[in-house]
């Protein structure tokens, strides 16, 4: 198989990595707007560079993976379609529901397959929260709680292209919310505070949030984020049902410390990023990629599921500069 890869930045570089050990993938194409890093990418990986993205779509590959700039990800999205190519994209879609819409009908026209990268749904952590609601060993889910804590800011330039806090990192616990419960989100109530560098206030944006959202079946969750959060990468979800509770991405790795005299000490190692805490998971979503254009899986996270977790993160955003909540009814859906 013939891969083709467009942008080799921090995470198109893990994912050429990746594609190059891949059993079924005899070989990679990539493309960047930066021409220096591309081929940096490809000497490590044994890739093959091109000078364009239209140029990766027209050397004979099978199936292209987006990683891109997010203000891309919508035309080369279309463009692979057009192309009858099979694609992987790096979510966003957009940041916008007027693009995302225009992506996927362009998908849809051409009858081809989009794949989102929610890396989650590919945790062992998350898959066994799923599998525990689903089964009904926590009994009656009453309350979820998750929470997406960076180690640091983005850089200040990256700020005003993120689409927000709500958009660029809580959409994945949006996203993940829906997956583990197999529930909707009905009203949402979200507020932010931009107390922290200058520079969020500058770009408009919040370096820290909050969200209570009402589940389809009256279950709550709250959705917490921030940049700043000095003890390092932090990603969690706590489900408690009538029976027993459960949480994901706790492990001796979880940079929290118990104030208890009996408990935990401070983790040796705390996660740092999201390329160390998430890796397995990258790798696991493009296995199922191959799978998939291969016509080994059906899709597991196609273009309808960032749209969801777009219009919750639309309902967030509205909710804090109104101050008010939000029903998910007052969001288009098409």
């Amino acid at each position: 198989m013939r891969i083709g890869l467009i942008g080799t930045g921090r995470i198109g570089s893990f994912h050429a990595g990746v594609l190059a050990r891949h059993p079924a993938v005899a070989s990679l194409v990539v493309a960047d707007a930066d021409a220096a890093r591309a081929a940096e990418v490809a000497a490590r990986t044994g890739a093959t560079t091109v000078a364009s993205a239209e140029e990766v779509l027209g050397s004979g590959v099978d199936a292209v993976v987006i990683a891109s700039a997010t203000s891309a990800h919508a035309g080369l999205i279309g463009r692979a379609a057009r192309a009858g190519l099979p694609a992987f994209c790096e979510k966003p879609i957009a940041l916008d529901l007027a693009g995302t819409l225009g992506a996927l009908r362009e998908v849809e026209r051409a009858r081809s397959v989009l794949q989102l990268g929610f890396m989650r749904r590919f945790d062992a952590g998350y898959a066994a929260a799923r599998a525990a609601v689903r089964g009904g060993s926590l009994g009656r889910l009453h309350t979820v709680r998750a929470t997406t804590s960076d180690p640091a800011p983005p850089p200040a330039a990256y700020l005003p292209l993120s689409g927000g806090l709500y958009r660029d990192c809580l959409v994945h616990d949006f996203d993940i919310l829906r997956w583990v419960t197999g529930r909707e989100v009905t009203e949402v109530y979200a507020t932010g505070s931009d107390a922290g560098p200058a520079m969020f206030r500058e770009a408009g944006d919040v370096d820290t949030a909050a969200a209570l959202l009402t589940l389809d079946d009256g279950t709550l969750a709250t959705a917490t984020a921030t940049r700043c959060n000095g003890a390092g990468y932090d990603v969690r979800m706590e489900l408690a049902g009538e029976r027993d509770q459960i949480a994901v991405g706790l492990d001796d790795r979880t940079p929290l410390t118990s104030a208890e005299p009996q408990g935990p000490p401070a983790p040796a190692k705390p996660w740092q990023g999201f390329l160390e805490r998430f890796a397995p998971a990258y790798e696991a979503e493009l296995d199922a990629f191959i799978g998939v254009v291969r016509g080994e899986l059906a899709n597991p996270c196609d273009g309808r599921e960032a749209l969801h977790a777009l219009r919750v993160a639309e309902a967030c955003e509205l909710s804090r500069k109104e101050r008010r909540p939000v029903r998910m009814t007052e969001i288009a859906e098409a």
